[in-house]
């Protein structure tokens, strides 16, 4: 695989990943209060600040993945909040019927992204990234260079025009 599609799919991997979560929490952002009264519901204990911390990692953990900010930090971080508030928010053995299937295919669908999460804290971010930047690895493609043993097509040597004045157009 190139250097380009290797980190073409990297980015597309970080915006797939940042758009499972950013939505949510950005519509939990403007209604933390509306979140902590289901994380109430759950019986979770100091509901406002876990919905605080939850939303700001829900907000700012997609785009510092989006970026490819501290990979490592970010990944663990989200794979850790993903795992946590899949168990805590999806308990299917609680439930029996339909109920239960579902919430057991959320868990193990936000259980799969905790995974991707530490995938792209082992893998990093690729080139295309804040990182990447920083590191010079996203210096721009510079052509290769020429084999000496091909010469190059000898070049004509430019025409020369008599001096003097240029020749005027006719007018219309």
């Amino acid at each position: 695989m190139t250097d380009r599609a290797r980190n073409g799919a990297f980015l597309a991997a970080r915006l797939l990943m940042a758009a499972a979560l950013l939505p949510t929490g950005i519509a939990r952002a403007l209604n933390v209060s509306g979140f902590a009264v289901t994380l109430a519901g759950a019986g979770l204990p100091a509901p406002n600040a876990l919905a605080t911390v939850a939303v700001i990692v829900q907000v700012f953990g997609p785009l510092a993945l989006v970026l490819g900010v501290m990979p490592r930090i970010t990944g663990l971080a989200m794979a850790g909040f993903v795992a946590a508030f899949a168990i805590l928010l999806h308990p299917f053995w609680a439930f029996s019927g339909a109920a239960a299937v579902t919430e057991r295919a959320f868990l193990l669908s936000d259980l799969g992204l905790a995974g991707a999460f530490l995938i792209y804290a082992m893998a990093g971010p690729g080139a295309w990234s804040w990182q990447g930047w920083r590191s010079g690895e996203a210096a721009p493609v510079r052509p290769r260079a020429k084999d000496p043993a091909k010469k190059a097509p000898a070049r004509k040597a430019p025409v020369k025009r008599s001096g003097g004045r240029a020749p005027a157009r006719a007018a219309a």
